[in-house]
């Protein structure tokens, strides 16, 4: 005991002659100060200033994104059609979403923040964090491999939660049973402008809480050979039960492909899932299912535009679906098919005004109620949609 104390004496006299010996002050003035070193300045009654990066940039963002729609299906106890995401109050004016963003992007660190209000988030988001769209940060490890952590808009599927990123103003089904945020880590590996790799870990399929002690583990791989294609193939394995005793592992791949020209905008996405029929390790039989759309822009003019997108969605044995109930009250996996075609003004470049009619059906019963409370199994949508980002 007494030796430790020596040491310590003898590292104190050290530490308090350095300023004063010439050796000393040579390390003092010639080292860095780490200026942005917040250790123990929390509680000072005036801290001093601190030093950030300047070789970043901060940048502020808006969006905000009305609509009105009209639906011939009846809504839920909250006020939502079915499937609801993007447009879902019936016969009314409804603000989709109003969000703010800010990125800061150096050499070896990024960040990315957006909050947002509107009725997506309120119809198709986390009840946790209701109001976060993404937060998370990243940082360099090695020439092009990044790590970053924190909360996620979804990277998986064609379509995105917000209207300015999609060609239609409605979600196609497949869209609405993907994942629409994630947390956790990715580590991507940009090999360069044509190839990227990514391989991630997230809480769970489509929470950005975990709901058991299963995590979601995915891959990513997307190829860019020319500034008019791209091609992505991501993949997610998951268990999504909430019984920790139960073992329903659950894979789910998406490739999507898309071609860009001045005239032209064409996307097409195939899906295929499985997963474990029973946790008995002797069963060894898997439930699948199915899904894909195709959406296709033609530009008449700078300003003008049409599109259209037909869908297809089968999921027999309710892998992602879950309870959805035909006229009888049954559990039904549902099989739907539907089409969207739209139009779309451009006055200035970063907004839109889109008007557009979908058709969708269910091809194995009826689960949609119409407005004179009569079961069907079509339901007709019209839809106008305008937004701005700033």
């Amino acid at each position: 005991m007494k030796n430790y104390l020596r040491i310590f004496a003898l590292f104190i006299l050290f530490v308090t002659a350095l300023p004063f010996c010439s050796l000393g002050q040579k390390f003092l003035t010639t080292s860095r100060r780490d200026t942005a070193d917040l250790t123990f300045s929390g509680t000072k009654i005036n801290p001093y200033d601190i030093q950030f990066d300047q070789s970043g940039s901060l940048s502020i963002s808006g969006y905000v994104d009305c609509y009105f729609s009209a639906y011939s299906d009846t809504v839920n106890t909250l006020g939502f059609v079915k499937f609801p995401t993007i447009s879902p109050r019936k016969n009314q004016f409804g603000l989709n979403m109003a969000q703010v963003s800010a990125k800061y992007v150096s050499k070896r660190f990024r960040c990315t923040t957006t909050l947002f209000t509107g009725d997506v988030p309120k119809s198709a988001w986390s009840d946790v964090y209701n109001h976060i769209q993404e937060a998370n940060m990243g940082f360099q490890l090695y020439n092009k491999l990044w790590l970053d952590v924190g909360f996620f808009r979804t990277h998986i599927g064609l379509e995105s939660i917000q209207p300015r990123e999609n060609m239609t103003l409605s979600l196609a089904t497949t869209t609405y049973y993907e994942p629409y945020f994630l947390s956790g880590a990715k580590l991507t590996y940009q090999h360069n402008d044509q190839w990227n790799f990514q391989i991630n870990i997230f809480n769970s399929f489509n929470q950005f809480i975990d709901n058991n002690q299963s995590k979601a583990y995915g891959l990513s791989l997307s190829h860019n050979p020319n500034q008019s294609t791209s091609l992505t193939f991501s993949s997610i394995l998951s268990d999504e039960i909430s019984s920790s005793k139960i073992k329903r592992p659950r894979l789910y791949n998406n490739l999507c492909y898309t071609y860009k020209t001045i005239k032209w905008t064409v996307g097409a996405e195939l899906n295929y899932g499985t997963q474990k029929k029973t946790d008995s390790i002797a069963d060894s039989h898997f439930d699948q299912m199915y899904s894909g759309l195709l959406a296709i822009k033609y530009r008449i003019t700078p300003d003008w535009s049409l599109y259209g997108r037909s869908e297809f969605f089968d999921d027999p044995n309710e892998i992602l679906t879950g309870p959805v109930y035909n006229s009888n009250h049954q559990i039904i996996g549902p099989k739907i098919a539907g089409g969207t075609a739209g139009i779309e003004f451009k006055p200035i470049p970063n907004s839109y005004i889109r008007a557009e009619y979908r058709s969708l059906n269910n091809l194995d019963g009826n689960i949609f109620v119409d407005k004179n409370a009569q079961p069907t199994s079509q339901r007709n949508e019209f839809l106008i949609g305008i937004g701005v980002w700033f």
